[in-house]
């Protein structure tokens, strides 16, 4: 009889063990194995190997009864060519309160997870695991047809198959580092935000992992961005997506968000919802975000007030070219709020506007008085819309003034507002 204890390193798959028996140092059958718990904070492998999940716990099947026991006190044996889970010491392990770990099968396998590397969704069809000495660790999910063949128990025979015609199956691993869970309704072991590696994506491809989503995940995977994050990919949204996501969420923390998010992206927000739930969420803002919002929110919507962007930077005309730039670099404005920069008087009346690009060629002992250029190129608050396309195309401008009857500055459009409204027309038409 083979009976030989594995000691260097095993490599086996999720699905190699799953209902599979769990037996006693005396051979005597514990159950059936349902599932591993893995600590998802990663732990240190020999360098400069990457950290991977290790697993702390195997759930048991013991008739109708399901029990959870510490992992470091099993090990695996070769019996008769098949591998053996062997419980050398029973503990059972209570994981009501345990932080950064989830169970493989409830919350990886056959769900939805986020690759990383391809930025996309993916459908996970097994997990490839290792036992070495100092434990055992997940290394990577198979997306792959070999995957899912192997649940099946098939893939022995079609691979023979396949290979006779001279072909191989693909495969597809993805390391475990590459991907991010993102199914956790139905566990009550959730991930602290901290561990979320979403962050790393830009905005716009969460976004569209967002939207294909459904609606239980967007709101959890929405929750574990810190709020920049969250704030950046809430203005990439579909407004559908935009408001569900607000909907589902605590006042508080979708206030939070919407106080980092331009004050028109937040008023489109506010469109979208009812108006007993856009109130609520603008008593629960700070009151000058609060203010913003409102305020826009008066416009009709087919003017140019409904669109224009109230964050934008203002000068005084005897301040030098120097002192701009280290104005600006100290606040450190989003990009697109300083296409142009704008003078002003005392009585915050536009006195010009001056591009990007004129403020970087002048020299930086000159005043802004001295280069600037008076009456620039300006739309009234209450303008209709489609006057910008012409204004912009015309005089190539990246951003426009607004202001109102009294020439006292109240916003800017920049162009990604006038191209999103240009396309959403053509989309109707």
């Amino acid at each position: 009889m083979e009976d030989a204890l594995m000691t260097s390193q095993t490599t086996f798959y999720f699905s190699q063990f799953a209902g599979r028996k769990f037996f006693d140092p005396s051979g005597e059958t514990l159950g059936k194995i349902s599932d591993f718990l893995i600590d998802v904070r990663g732990w240190s492998t020999e360098p400069p190997e990457p950290q991977r999940p290790r697993v702390l716990a195997i759930k048991v099947r013991q008739g109708k009864e399901l029990k959870t026991f510490e992992f470091q006190n099993v090990e695996i044996r070769k019996y008769k060519g098949a591998l053996q889970f062997i419980c050398k010491e029973l503990k059972e392990l209570n994981t009501e309160n345990l932080q950064n770990c989830i169970w493989l099968k409830e919350n990886i396998l056959d769900k939805q997870i986020v690759d990383l590397e391809g930025i996309k969704l993916v459908r996970v069809n097994d997990i490839r695991m290792v036992m070495i000495p100092s434990g055992t660790y997940a290394l990577a999910v198979d997306v792959g047809i070999e995957g899912l063949l192997r649940r099946l128990g098939v893939l022995t025979p079609i691979s023979r198959f396949v290979e006779s015609f001279g072909l191989n199956l693909p495969d597809k691993l993805i390391l475990w580092d590459d991907i991010e869970a993102v199914d956790f309704s139905n566990s009550s072991i959730k991930l602290s935000k901290a561990s979320s590696k979403l962050n790393t994506l830009h905005p716009s491809d969460l976004a569209d992992i967002i939207e294909d989503l459904d609606k239980a995940s967007r709101a959890y995977v929405f929750s574990t961005l810190d709020e920049e994050k969250a704030a950046d990919v809430l203005e990439e949204l579909e407004p559908e997506v935009q408001a569900h996501i607000v909907e589902s969420l605590p006042v508080g923390k979708v206030a939070d968000v919407l106080e980092k998010m331009p004050a028109d992206e937040v008023a489109d927000i506010m469109d979208e919802l009812g108006i007993k739930k856009a109130e609520e969420l603008l008593n629960e803002m700070e009151h000058e975000s609060s203010k913003e919002v409102r305020e826009l929110l008066e416009y009709p919507d087919k003017v140019v007030g409904s669109i224009m962007s109230t964050d934008y930077m203002t000068f005084s005309s005897d301040l030098t070219v120097e002192e701009t730039f280290r104005a600006l670099r100290k606040e450190k404005p989003e990009p697109s709020y300083i296409y142009s920069i704008f003078v002003v008087d005392k009585k915050d009346k536009l006195v010009s506007s001056i591009s990007l690009g004129e403020l970087v060629i002048s020299d930086p002992l000159l005043t802004l008085g001295q280069i600037m250029k008076r009456n620039p190129v300006t739309v009234f608050d209450d303008d209709d819309i489609d006057s910008l396309a012409e204004i912009v195309s015309k005089y190539n401008l990246l951003a426009v003034p607004v202001i109102n009857r009294s020439q006292e500055l109240e916003g800017v459009v920049v162009i990604e507002d006038i191209v999103e409204d240009l396309l959403d027309k053509r989309k109707t038409k």
